[in-house]
Formats: structure tokens, C-alpha cells, sequence
């Protein structure tokens, strides 16, 4: 591959004719972004992520802290989303952040499409914004549908290189660092951002000191030691491949092939964007190299990650596309709109069983406590106290924080020892000052189940089984 210049083309635009093309392009985006989102609205909840966030929303509406009276290995941007929504309209249902989950899929579509029409024209704008959302749905439901941290991760990567392409070297470094507090891997488009600006030092100073400015900010509006340690340094445990190797790299290789499957219509132009030297791409193509990284780090492979690709490979996909035939374009609209069909059906269809027990254990919790009973879930279900409406009695939400239990992670690398460091005697601390009414087992067999957890047997040992739910044990306190 020869080496591509620095500062793609350029086209300029009269103001008039831009005011047209946006009032013409922002409708189509906006409906084809309701489209693509209207699954998320079919289940109460996705994922556990989302049942994280809204626990952490309640806990924070009440007088909570982030890093203390709840925790997460996440920046702190996607919680305060959730917080904000429901201070508008209430913790019951995840509606108002479905909706801002579509307006944020609308953000990055048209930032795209601004960059894709700034670089190469009108129809590569168009072209740029419909491929984006085409294939945004292109994963697991429970991974594309869900209203958590990559969805409102892509604004801001796009924002950094929207900024960047107009040399705005302080903005697109604020884009870079919202994007980090949206979730780590987003600061991977600082690479690109750098490579934008190139050696000037001014613009390089600007990024940097754009980029601190948000994180700064969360820092000292949360507790600074508590942010640097959850989101950055208290994770080398978690970052570590060791344990179900052949369970994660199939994980690896299934999202892989779905996110190809989503981009069928692109491959072939995917395939000329690479021998080419025309797109004036180099950009895009190291955004794509950071975003994979990204996708990797941890090696975990979930599906969400994955979304992190969809916005390089839009816009690489319209580079390519841009000399094509006017009949090769409409063939790879033509099939991406057919693949995202389908996913649409998957989302609407598919059953949701880990949703279903949730929903049983939830109301078994609430029937068996009184609304402000602490309850202590043991399991990787956190949307179970979303659900039953019951407060956590610590401020570790899943087992997995307490057990490095996650994503299947086999015994190797799960138990005690590989908590975070000093969770197990803040949760003797918490437990011993108010002890939860309820204790719910709900490990069902996995590696984390009572019988290896030592600190959890001699906790148990105060409570007596009551009921079992689809495999999940309730413990009451005995008198």
C-alpha cells in the first residue's frame, strides 16, 4: 500500500447549497435512525450493562457517589446520562435513554456524513451517513441494541475527527476526552487526531490540553483517587487473557463474523479502499487499526466492542465507493439494507432468556422484602435490583467485581484473590454495619458459586434458604 497525503481533498460549499443538502439529508437520517433503534424499545432491558447503569442512576438520585458508594470500572459520562434522563422522566423504564440512544446514532451518522460530503462531495455525505446506520445493527441485539457505553462513545470519536479534519485542534481534544469518559477505549482516536494534526506543535498542545480538560473535570467532580484507580489503574486482573481461551477466542471469531455479515455490501469496496491511493484515507485507515486495538484490549471480545469499527468502516467503505459506478453504489446500499433487515428481525423476534429470570428472581425479591430492604445479589444480573426496585447492600454491584468472574471466565483466574484490591473487606465492612434482608445466590453452577468463594460460605452460614428460582437461591437472615 503506497503512502496516501497527509490533508485529504477538500470540496468547498456554498452556504445555500449546504443549508439545502442538510434539509434534504437530516429527515432521511433521523428516520432511518428510528429504524434501526425501534428493537431497543421491544424489552425492558438488553443486557447487564444497561441494568448496571440504571442501578448506579437510582443509587447516584439518592445521594450517591461515583468510586464509593457505587462502583464501576467505567468513566463516569454514561451513568450521569442515565441520571439526568431519569431525573426527567423517571427510573421505571429506559425509554428516555432509548431515545437518547437514538439521538446519539443520529449525531454520529451526520458528523460522518459532514466529514464524508467536506472530503469528497454530496453523494459520499449521503452515502457516508446511510452506510454508517446500515450497519451499526450489524452484532448481537443484546450487544447493538442496548442504550450503554459505545453507543454514546461514537458521538464523540466522531466529533474528534470531524473537529480535526477543520484543524480545530482544541475542540477535537475536549471530543477525544468526552469520548474517553464515555468509555477507556474511545481515547483510541486520539491516533488518529495526532495524525490529523501532525507536527505542529501548537495544534499538538491544543489536543492535549483540549483532551485533559473534560477528564480533569470528572476527576475532581468524583473522587480523583477513586477515578484514577476504577478507571484506569484497578483493572489488571480484569485485562487478562488467561482462563477460557477457547471460550473467548470463539466469542472473538462469532462477533468478528457477525460485524462481516453486517458489512457484506462494503467488503468489496473495503477491498479496493485498501490497493488504492486515491481515498486520501490514511486517517480513517488508523482510526480503524486504533479501534481494533481497542476491541482487543482486555481481550474479551464482547460484541459492544465491536461498534467501535462501524464509523472508519462507513466512511472507508464511501471513500471507495465515491469512483464506483452509480450501479455498484446502489448494490452495496442495496445489500447493507438487506443485512440490516435482518438483524432488525433477529432483534425483534429473539427471545430473551436471561431477561426472563431476571424478571422471575426480581419479582421473588420483592415479594419477599419491604421497598428500602438492602438485598445482596450474588451474580452477574445487576438489572435484578432494577427490577425488584430494592437497594444493593454494597456498593459492588456484580460477583464479578468480587471474583474476577466475567464473560465466561473459567476457574483459573476466579475467586477471591482476584477481587479488586481491598473489595472483600469493604463488603465484611458494609455487610457487618447494615446487613442486607435478602441474600440471592444466583450463581447457578458458575465459578463464583458459594462453594468456592470461602468469605461468601462463612456469610451464608447467618442465613437459611427460603426458595429456589430457576436455579437461583434466596437466603433470609436467620432469627
Amino acid at each position: 500500500m503506497y503512502a496516501e497525503p497527509l490533508v485529504p481533498q477538500r470540496s468547498v460549499v456554498a452556504p445555500g447549497a449546504a443549508l439545502g443538502y442538510w434539509r434534504g439529508l437530516l429527515p432521511l437520517l433521523a428516520l432511518l435512525a428510528c429504524v434501526t433503534r425501534l428493537p431497543s424499545f421491544a424489552r425492558p432491558l438488553w443486557n447487564p450493562d444497561e441494568g448496571f447503569l440504571a442501578v448506579q442512576a437510582r443509587i447516584l438520585a439518592h445521594g450517591g457517589e461515583l468510586y464509593t458508594t457505587v462502583v464501576d470500572r467505567k468513566p463516569p459520562l454514561v451513568p450521569w446520562l442515565y441520571q439526568g434522563a431519569f431525573a426527567l422522566t423517571g427510573s421505571e423504564s429506559l425509554t428516555s435513554v432509548r431515545v437518547l440512544a437514538v439521538l446519539a446514532q443520529l449525531t454520529t451518522a451526520v458528523l460522518l456524513a459532514a466529514l464524508a460530503r467536506r472530503r469528497w462531495g454530496d453523494t459520499a455525505g449521503r452515502t457516508a451517513g446511510v452506510l454508517y446506520l446500515l450497519i451499526s445493527v450489524g452484532l448481537n441485539p443484546e450487544d447493538a441494541q442496548a442504550a450503554a457505553f459505545e453507543v454514546f462513545m461514537l458521538p464523540c470519536t466522531a466529533a474528534a475527527m470531524w473537529c480535526a479534519d477543520r484543524r480545530r485542534w482544541a475542540a477535537a481534544g475536549v471530543a477525544v476526552g468526552c469520548a474517553f469518559l464515555a468509555k477507556q477505549t474511545g481515547g483510541a482516536v486520539l491516533l488518529p487526531v495526532l495524525w490529523l494534526c501532525g507536527p505542529s506543535w501548537g495544534g499538538l498542545l491544543r489536543v492535549g490540553l483540549g483532551a485533559a480538560l473534560p477528564v480533569t473535570a470528572a476527576a475532581v467532580a468524583t473522587d480523583p483517587a477513586g477515578f484514577l484507580f476504577w478507571t484506569v489503574t484497578g483493572s489488571g486482573a480484569y485485562a487478562s487473557f488467561t482462563g477460557s481461551e477457547l471460550h473467548v477466542l470463539a466469542r472473538g471469531l462469532a462477533n468478528t463474523a457477525l460485524l462481516t455479515a453486517a458489512c457484506a455490501g462494503l467488503l468489496p469496496a473495503l477491498a479496493r479502499a485498501w490497493r488504492t491511493t486515491r481515498t486520501g484515507a490514511a486517517d480513517l485507515w488508523l482510526w480503524l487499526l486504533a479501534s481494533s486495538g481497542a476491541v482487543a484490549l482486555g481481550f474479551h471480545f464482547f460484541g459492544h466492542y465491536y461498534l467501535q469499527l462501524t464509523p472508519p468502516l462507513a466512511l472507508l467503505a464511501t471513500a471507495a465507493l465515491r469512483t464506483a459506478p452509480d450501479t455498484r453504489r446502489t448494490r452495496a446500499l442495496l445489500t447493507s439494507a438487506c443485512c440490516c433487515a435482518l438483524f432488525l428481525t433477529w432483534g425483534l423476534l429473539a427471545p430473551r432468556p436471561e431477561l426472563t429470570h431476571a424478571q422471575r428472581l426480581a419479582q421473588a425479591v420483592a415479594e419477599r422484602t419491604a421497598p428500602g430492604d438492602r438485598v445482596l445479589l450474588w451474580g452477574m444480573h445487576p438489572e435484578t435490583y432494577w427490577l425488584a426496585d430494592r437497594p444493593p447492600a454494597t456498593r459492588y454491584l456484580t460477583a464479578g467485581l468480587l471474583t474476577n468472574y466475567s464473560g465466561g471466565r473459567d476457574c483459573p483466574r476466579v475467586g477471591e484473590r482476584y477481587a479488586v484490591q481491598g473489595a472483600w473487606n469493604t463488603l465484611r465492612r458494609e455487610l457487618a454495619e447494615r446487613p442486607p434482608r435478602l441474600i440471592v445466590d444466583d450463581s447457578r453452577g458458575k465459578p463464583y458459586a458459594p462453594d468456592r468463594i470461602r468469605p461468601l460460605r462463612r456469610l451464608l452460614a447467618g442465613y437459611e434458604p427460603v426458595a429456589v428460582v430457576d436455579g437461583a437461591v434466596l437466603h433470609v437472615r436467620k432469627r
